[in-house]
């Protein structure tokens, strides 16, 4: 989501809330978050949803530009439905996709405070207004593991049962998960069943580009780079620490894990002198250690549908990736359909993909709130006949935008 400019002012202490952070506006129109001395805010990719292609760029944007379904819940939900998807899970954009903004700030105890009003503001109202449409993901402190597992813990009993931490975090000088700084955060995550979301972004952060390399370079290169968190997680030993762990593989796509199992199985008899050990007793391959412990998420992937057997059904699950450049919404359930089709998937695979398997993996009842009939793709549709999908340029959305709060 992109974050509403109220929201620290309704969570952080209110002794506090002068050093939250807040939103200025820039002089080209552009809204940015300052805190402690810092300047952040959305680029045009983070924000281009009904955007004509030409508009897109990584300009800074402000909250007049972008369609309201970006930062307001109610037209979240509402675009939701137009694009047929019952839930969703949203990663934070102004903190950072695992938080990692909050690194760079003198103030720690301030900081904690604004993670915590964060989480609130998350759970509470942006996941709350909606129950069961919209999965609560937290943030944690993480210069410190002890503060970490505080707010895991606290967030967890909130009913909060995903935390989004850094996919490598020795790009951000952060010890990496060889190291024991990990482990009570993994422990307190297995108690408490919350599963590990690791989005892409902070690898290339450890992949040294070419001075004269252009943005495509990043771009083709981001669902490749799983492949990195995957290894590190699995040489390091944490599945054996931690055999109840689950980690689900944010964007990272899925074309890359057959060619890696094949690796990965072959490593284990081939370099066995290593005696490594990733956990699951020796009776399973490396390959069954791999599908006991991730998800692997992927948005549009025709080629890896084709080797779904090689990777296990049962671990792959559809995302959307709303409102971001790589998003598919509002043609969602065509365009994975076309997928699903060409690669001869059967009903039964089909609901593991689209529903089924992050139902099991986040341990979450989509029917909760809502009967079955009324989640489909025509039924949600049915509700949202009135919602615009037409391409809009960002001259008209802050024409909009301005008459709306004349």
């Amino acid at each position: 989501m992109i974050e509403p400019a109220h929201l620290f002012g309704q969570h952080m202490p209110e002794k506090f809330r002068d050093q939250a952070p807040k939103i200025v506006k820039l002089p080209n129109g552009a809204d940015r978050w300052i805190y402690q001395d810092t300047e952040t805010g959305t680029s045009g990719l983070g924000a281009v949803a009904s955007w004509p292609r030409d508009e897109w760029n990584f300009d800074p944007v402000g909250y007049a530009e972008m369609r309201p379904g970006c930062y307001d819940v109610h037209q979240r939900i509402r675009d939701m439905d137009a694009n047929g998807v019952l839930v969703s899970m949203n990663f934070p954009t102004f903190p950072g996709f695992a938080g990692t903004h909050f690194l760079s700030a003198p103030d720690k105890k301030i900081s904690n405070m604004v993670i915590s009003a964060y989480n609130d503001w998350h759970i509470d109202e942006w996941c709350g207004t909606y129950p069961g449409r919209l999965f609560p993901l937290a943030i944690a402190p993480l210069w410190d593991p002890a503060l970490m597992v505080a707010e895991i813990n606290r967030v967890a009993a909130k009913g909060c049962r995903a935390i989004t931490l850094p996919e490598t975090p020795y790009g951000l000088g952060l010890p990496s998960f060889y190291t024991e700084y990990w482990d009570p955060v993994f422990k307190v995550c297995c108690d408490n069943e919350v599963v590990v979301c690791l989005h892409i972004g902070t690898a290339f952060n450890i992949i040294q580009s070419p001075p004269d390399a252009p943005m495509d370079r990043l771009i083709i290169l981001a669902p490749q780079l799983s492949a990195l968190t995957a290894t590190d997680l699995l040489t390091a030993g944490v599945f054996r620490k931690f055999p109840t762990l689950r980690v689900a593989l944010s964007e990272g796509g899925i074309g890359w894990i057959p060619f890696y199992l094949d690796r990965l199985d072959r490593h284990g008899w081939n370099h066995a002198w290593t005696r490594l050990d990733l956990g699951g007793g020796p009776s399973q391959t490396p390959t069954e250690v791999f599908r006991d412990h991730f998800l692997g998420c992927f948005i549009t992937d025709p080629s890896a549908l084709v080797n779904r057997d090689r990777i296990g059904i049962d671990i792959l699950a559809w995302e959307c990736d709303f409102p971001h450049s790589d998003s598919t919404w509002p043609n969602s359930p065509e365009l994975l359909k076309a997928e699903l089709d060409e690669a001869g998937l059967t009903d039964g695979e089909v609901a593991k993909i689209t529903w089924e398997n992050a139902a099991r993996f986040f341990r979450y009842d989509p029917f909760e709130h809502i009967a079955k009939l009324d989640a489909t793709v025509a039924a949600l549709r049915a509700r949202a006949g009135d919602v615009d999908i037409n391409e809009t340029s960002k001259e008209e959305y802050k024409r909009r935008f301005a008459s709306a709060n004349a």
